[in-house]
């Protein structure tokens, strides 16, 4: 029967706490602020990928989620660096393009060089202070160089080469923090990898609504290519979940019947370490999952913004060892199927503006239900609960009652 409000709101009585969670997490401004510092803070992030930044003296700017602008720099000593986009003399943007090289010349500085137009202080690529106009003239010896260089934010690259980023100096490493949640994708990231494809959506909604659609598979009723190439066999409804330490979770791998969905839609170039046709799925916390479906691999990023609004980043990539013809049938799956404009993804982006808006409505929004359990098999929702336990620890609010007495957060 249909609810009056009181009944609409009122938590659900047979389910037990952590099967359904309260819909002020998703928009609280309150919470978001707390995400952002006990969180984004002290997790390892994707900033972009090695290849993005090829060449010595390349850089891409990235928008942290806990608030930050970070420059990603490759050195004349091929290492790659982040730095806060922050010149220390007087707290000016140093970058303003999103990308480019720093062997060019500036209109405020020479080549080589990270220059502030503001005053034309200049830094290298190892974020050293490097030059300082008339220092002796205006500072004497007050101010010297060598106390002046960039705020260094720790970075390492690996699994596939993408360049992790973690704003907390005594974080864990970046191997402590996917606890082997990459191990199985290993034989997949082996050979060197190569971006062809980079889309930035934004919407209305927030980052966790993102995560829980890509962390349970029970939406697949969603999706019309999934359910032609997918529900029709068994090994489909076999896969299952298996969760790791802080909050990330893989599903096993599957193969995809894309017979069925006529002759067109046939696939034969594979990937390394995947069966023809293959599918395979790990999704990070808080907000990044690898998603390699035979001949395309997609990663997605979600750089929250807002406590209801949110960039998400989509990369496809292809093997640098790719010919001509293997490297366009990649683009050419990665854009009719899994990429952005593709058949699979608008749908996941439809789904989630819908949530954005319904829920942006705090007084009469209902509680979201994680409730499904298959005995983790593939429309389990045990990935939502085993994320929201970890964002739980991080926090110490509890997700079904986030504004009850808060908990005390177990040391990681």
């Amino acid at each position: 029967m249909a609810r009056n409000s009181e009944a609409w709101t009122h938590a659900p009585e047979s389910l037990e706490k952590g099967y359904f969670v309260d819909p002020k997490i998703y928009v609280d401004d309150g919470i978001f602020r707390e995400e952002q510092e006990k969180i984004f803070e002290k997790v390892w992030l994707i900033a972009c990928h090695e290849s993005e930044i090829e060449a010595r003296f390349d850089y891409r700017t990235y928008k942290h989620p806990a608030g930050h602008n970070l420059i990603i720099v490759r050195g004349e000593d091929d290492k790659i660096r982040a730095f806060l986009n922050i010149c220390p003399h007087r707290g000016n943007a140093l970058v303003s393009e999103s990308s480019g090289n720093f062997t060019e010349a500036c209109p405020s500085g020479g080549p080589y060089r990270i220059t502030c137009i503001f005053h034309a202080w200049a830094f290298d690529m190892k974020g050293e202070c490097v030059d300082i106009p008339r220092r002796a003239e205006g500072y004497q010896e007050r101010v010297k160089k060598c106390d002046f260089g960039l705020r260094e934010v720790r970075v390492e690259v690996g699994y596939g080469g993408f360049v992790w980023v973690n704003m907390d100096d005594s974080a864990p490493t970046l191997k402590e923090h996917l606890a082997g949640a990459l191990d199985s994708l290993e034989p997949m990231l082996s050979e060197p990898l190569e971006i062809f494809h980079y889309h930035r959506a934004i919407i209305d909604g927030n980052f966790k609504m993102w995560h829980d659609t890509n962390s349970e598979l029970y939406h697949d009723y969603l999706h019309y290519h999934n359910r032609i190439t997918g529900f029709p066999t068994k090994e489909y409804w076999e896969r299952k979940f298996i969760t790791y330490k802080n909050g990330h979770a893989q599903v096993t791998g599957m193969r995809l019947k894309y017979d069925n969905y006529g002759s067109q839609a046939k696939r034969n170039l594979g990937w390394p370490g995947l069966p023809p046709n293959g599918w395979a799925l790990v999704d990070l916390f808080p907000g990044i999952t690898f998603n390699i479906r035979a001949p395309a691999f997609r990663i997605d990023t979600a750089i929250p913004i807002g406590p209801n609004r949110l960039f998400i980043e989509f990369r496809g990539f292809g093997l640098k060892s790719d010919t001509p013809e293997q490297r366009a049938r990649r683009i050419n799956d990665h854009n009719s199927i899994w990429g952005p404009f593709g058949r699979n993804l608008p749908e996941d982006l439809l789904a989630l503006t819908g949530q954005g808006q319904a829920l942006a409505d705090r007084s009469e929004a209902p509680f979201i239900l994680h409730g499904r359990n298959e005995n983790n098999k593939i429309h389990d929702e045990v990935g939502m609960r085993h994320f929201y336990q970890e964002w739980s620890r991080r926090i110490g609010r509890s997700p079904s009652e986030p504004f009850a007495v808060k908990h005390q957060v177990a040391a990681e």
